[in-house]
This record gives structure tokens, sequence and C-alpha cells, in this order.
């Protein structure tokens, strides 16, 4: 087999408050080289305590690319930032530097890395006639519906992800043409980059729940709630766009809207930001090839698998 001559990249990743950080500006400093965003929540300016957006001390001199780079009221998506992302790692690479990816967007992850399918749109009506046939004749049956049009998406999903079935259904009852084929048209080319894969989170979730405990009431310290006074002041930002849904955000704006107290307001953002990292550990359970490890016990097994990539 041919050597693989891609030049390289390391996507670190991991959930809120499992200190990718530090790690990114240790592993920049030591590879000379500089970090990519991988967080949709840190592209917008003024939101910078509640997102732990890293401050210029906390940067260490490290350029910091993909912070800073909309207005809260605007929006981004996943397809924006691959478009964004793809010639910053190419720029860096050209510099023989090794791009760094780090973050905890994993839709963000993905876009880049693996591509987003171009698939149509939803369609609400279309839905709701297949939530109604599936109220009627039950979800096992529509599952089975799906594996007489789409035998391989049939296998894939299973008979409880109804989320998937109605998708699989709805793709079909569009365009005639199922999901799988869909995908298969859609699938990229080889990603131009190798990748070392990896994800941070403490084995303990317990331990992951107290850090972001105290990580909440450090921002609130340094001043979250004068931050989202002066963000609720701005009249273009409301409760609907993407940037005020964020974790920490949205339950900042209840609090100083007079809907919750001072106590209710933490234990809401602090659980809210809990479930964030349980979704964020059931992405990333779900993505190939990737590398977890616990930095506080398994450092040198971290260590390893970073030196071995870079070395090979």
């Amino acid at each position: 087999m041919a050597a693989d001559k891609r030049p390289l990249a390391i996507a670190l990743m991991g959930p809120t408050a499992s200190g990718k950080t530090a790690l990114a500006i240790e592993w920049a400093k030591r590879l000379h080289t500089e970090i990519i965003s991988v967080d949709s929540a840190l592209v917008y300016r003024g939101m910078d305590i509640g997102s732990a957006k890293p401050g210029v001390d906390e940067q260490s001199g490290i350029p910091h690319h993909l912070i800073d780079i909309r207005e809260p009221w605007q929006t981004y998506s996943a397809a924006d930032f691959a478009k964004d992302a793809l010639p910053l790692m190419t720029q860096l690479s050209g510099q023989n530097k090794i791009p760094l990816l780090v973050g905890g967007t994993g839709l963000y992850f993905r876009a880049l890395l693996d591509g987003l399918s171009d698939m149509p749109a939803a369609d609400e009506e279309i839905r709701a006639e297949i939530q109604t046939e599936a109220d009627a004749i039950g979800w096992p049956a529509m599952h089975e519906k799906l594996k007489q049009i789409d035998a391989a998406a049939g296998v894939r999903i299973k008979a409880n992800d109804v989320q998937r079935i109605t998708r699989a259904l709805e793709v079909f009852r569009q365009t005639g043409k199922p999901i799988t084929e869909w995908q298969q048209a859609n699938e990229r080319s080889k990603f131009p980059f190798r990748v070392l894969r990896v994800c941070i989170a403490p084995k303990d979730r317990a331990v992951l729940h107290e850090r972001i405990a105290r990580r909440f009431d450090r921002m609130l310290e340094q001043g979250f709630l004068a931050e989202m006074q002066s963000l609720m002041a701005n009249p273009s930002l409301h409760t609907d766009l993407p940037s005020m849904r964020a974790v920490g955000y949205r339950q900042a704006w209840r609090h100083l809207a007079g809907d919750t107290t001072a106590e209710q307001f933490r234990e809401e953002a602090i659980a809210a930001t809990r479930q964030l990292a349980k979704r964020q550990l059931t992405w990333f359970r779900g993505e190939l090839d990737l590398r977890w490890f616990d930095p506080q016990i398994e450092s040198m097994e971290l260590e390893s698998a970073l030196s071995l990539f870079i070395t090979r």
C-alpha cells in the first residue's frame, strides 16, 4: 500500500469544560502552530465570558482563528465553518504548521472532516403526514415501510429511531429517491489532510460536573451578567437567535428579564451546561476513528498518541 502523503492535522474534541483550551495552547506552543476554533459560540463578538472564550492572556500569544467573526445577530452555519476552515488549514500547512482544530461543536467537525450531505430541506407538511400515519399504525410498521423502499437504511436505522425514520421517509416522498442514494451521491473525495482525531473527557462524569459548576461560578465573578445586560440592550438581539439560545446566555436572559431568581438562574445554567456536555459526549461516541483520553489519568497515553502521529 502506498504511503499516505497527505499533510497532517489534529482535531482536538471534547465536551464543554473538559480542558481543551489549556491542552490546545500547550500543544500549539510545542508544535509551533496555530489554533482553529471549532465552537459555534466563539464565532460571536461580545459573547466572551459566557462562552468561556479564551482571552488575550489565556491565548498566550498563540494565533486563534474563527473567533469573533460574526455579530451575535448574524447567522453562521456548519457549512460556513467548513468553507472557512479548510483554506485556513491549507494556509497553515503551507507554512509547515500542523493545523490544530479545537472545540466541542460536533457538527462543525463533521461538516469539515466528513462533509455534509446535500439533501433536500425538511418539509413540514410531509413530516406531519408521516406522524399521522405513524399514530395510526405505529413506528415499527413505519420502519417496515422504510425497509421496503431502502433496505440499507432499514438495516442502518433502528426501529425505535423515530427521527431518522421520519427523515428517510420524508426524503423518499419528496424526491422518489432513497436517502441512501442521496448519501452515496454526496460522498466526498478523501479529505486532503491526515487527521489525528482525539477526544478528551473525564472518565468520571462527576468530575466534569464539578468542573462545569466551578467554571460557571467563575464566569459570574468575571461579570457574565453585565455582559448579558450589554447584549440585551442591543435592539437587534432577541431570544430566537442561535447566539442567544446558547447555553448560559438563554438562562441569563430569562433571569435578567425577571423570570428567575439568582439561585434559580445559577441552577438552571449549570444544569443546561451539563446537558450540553451529555449531548456532546453522545455525539462524539458516534464518530469513527476518534481516540478517547482522560487527560488527568491518561496523560502518558495521550502524549504517546500525539508523538507517534507527528513523527511517523
